[in-house]
């Protein structure tokens, strides 16, 4: 079978556009431009063989424009496609940037697919197994570690979050739900429908506020405020909330969605990081905030939570997790999200949690939950608003190598916890009774 012929409209039989983005130099560079010399020549070659040997072995469909085809489906099944546009691009930025190139490739065009999710998916299941072992010794010499200036320091968190945070509340709600909730929900049925995302949310929301035992009286502490719906509800249970963030657009819109609620004496939302917090709280709750922390500082955030939790008081977490293997093999690498969506960042392992806590804390964990199907179905969700809002996302001023980036990152998350790569937990620590 040969590629997809294009039609008079210049569209190919996947209803994708074959005639390239126009890319911002100055607000792309890395994506306008391709190395072309000598050294990202060769290593393009190498990537090329490289990719074309990984996607053979996996479940999905390679299309080249000359009509190579990588990947036969067994009788009756259909393969996800993945369509390459230009594949000298598409080599060189593999050769020359790895799994970071992959993902620019797809911002440039120079490949695409019909469901990216179905394409990534089989990727994220195999990543272990992409490069060949004896080329993955050589991970440290030729991968590119994380850049000492998005470091989560104190002096450097606050610009990190808010090359993300801050980008538009406007951005934000194009694709979340009313509660304006960014983290996993929690579904009572798959698959979960649009109207039952924001059920879901408060859910999730009122399972953490019940493992930390919140309610009338409670002090309860909030690390990454979000857009205060977890505030809200607590503050609605009789809690008196503090709760912090580095987002200066994420603290201005939850201080106004309190104040609607006729909740502002309940609820206090600082500007801090966690590491300059101060007081004794009956509870402490933080959804998808360890991720921001990184390797190096999670101890310090442990040991803030020991100190800040008041003896008999519960945490109630929700962390994304990967495996602990992977987790040691990639802590020190520069990837696509820290480039473009989470600087300084690392998604935790469950090993990597109970040893720190127990090697520099008194907390210990009591509960636990993993849920990473429902992260899924959320991603699901939001990408498909995400992409049916595309035109009020351009009115904001959002170009279209920033629409492609995020659906990217959307798919590519999805892909994640689809593959069971990724997966998402509540875990609650309680502090062990010191001898």
């Amino acid at each position: 079978m040969t590629a997809p012929e294009l039609d008079d409209t210049g569209l190919d039989d996947t209803g994708l556009d074959d005639t390239g983005l126009a890319v911002d130099a100055q607000r792309w560079p890395d994506i306008a431009d391709v190395r072309t010399d000598r050294r990202a020549r060769v290593a393009g070659a190498v990537a090329d063989r490289l990719f074309r040997r990984a996607a053979a072995r996996l479940d999905v469909r390679v299309e080249y424009p000359d009509g190579t085809v990588i990947g036969a489906a067994p009788r009756g099944r259909i393969l996800p496609r993945m369509i390459v546009r230009r594949p000298g691009e598409f080599a060189r930025r593999l050769g020359t940037a790895g799994l970071i190139g992959f993902g620019e490739a797809y911002m440039a065009g120079d490949w695409t697919a019909p469901d990216p999710v179905a394409v990534l998916t089989p990727f994220a299941a195999g990543v272990g197994e992409l490069i060949p072992r004896p080329l993955q010794r050589l991970r440290r010499v030729v991968v590119t570690g994380q850049p000492a200036s998005e470091r989560n320091s104190e002096s450097n968190t606050r610009s990190n979050i808010s090359r993300h945070y801050d980008l538009s509340n406007d951005l934000f709600e194009s694709f979340l739900d009313e509660t304006l909730t960014y983290s996993s929900a929690l579904f009572d049925e798959f698959p979960a429908r649009p109207d039952e995302l924001a059920r879901a949310q408060r859910r999730k929301i009122d399972r953490l506020l019940d493992a930390a035992r919140v309610g009338p009286g409670t002090r309860l502490l909030e690390i990454g405020t979000g857009w205060g719906e977890l505030s809200l509800r607590a503050a609605q249970r009789g809690a008196q909330v503090r709760s912090v963030t580095l987002s200066s657009e994420q603290q201005e819109l939850a201080r106004l969605r309190i104040a609607a609620a006729g909740l502002t004496d309940a609820v206090q939302i600082d500007l801090l990081d966690y590491r300059a917090i101060d007081g004794e709280y009956d509870a402490i709750v933080s959804v998808e905030m360890i991720e921001a922390v990184g390797y190096d500082y999670w101890p310090t955030y442990f040991s803030a939570l020991d100190r800040l939790l008041r003896p008999g008081g519960r945490i109630a977490l929700q962390a994304i997790t990967m495996p602990h293997e992977r987790m040691l093999a990639t802590r020190d690498t520069y990837t696509w999200i820290h480039k473009y969506v989470f600087p300084g960042g690392l998604l935790p392992s469950t090993d990597a949690i109970d040893s720190i806590t127990r090697e520099h804390t008194s907390l210990r964990t009591v509960d636990r939950l993993r849920f990473g199907d429902h992260y899924a179905e959320t991603l699901r969700l939001w990408r498909e608003r995400f992409t049916a809002n595309s035109d009020r996302v351009t009115t904001l001023g959002f170009d279209a190598t920033f629409r492609r980036m995020w659906e990217f990152y959307l798919a590519y998350s999805e892909a994640g916890f689809r593959s069971g790569y990724l997966d998402v937990q509540h875990i609650v620590l309680a502090k062990e009774a010191r001898p």
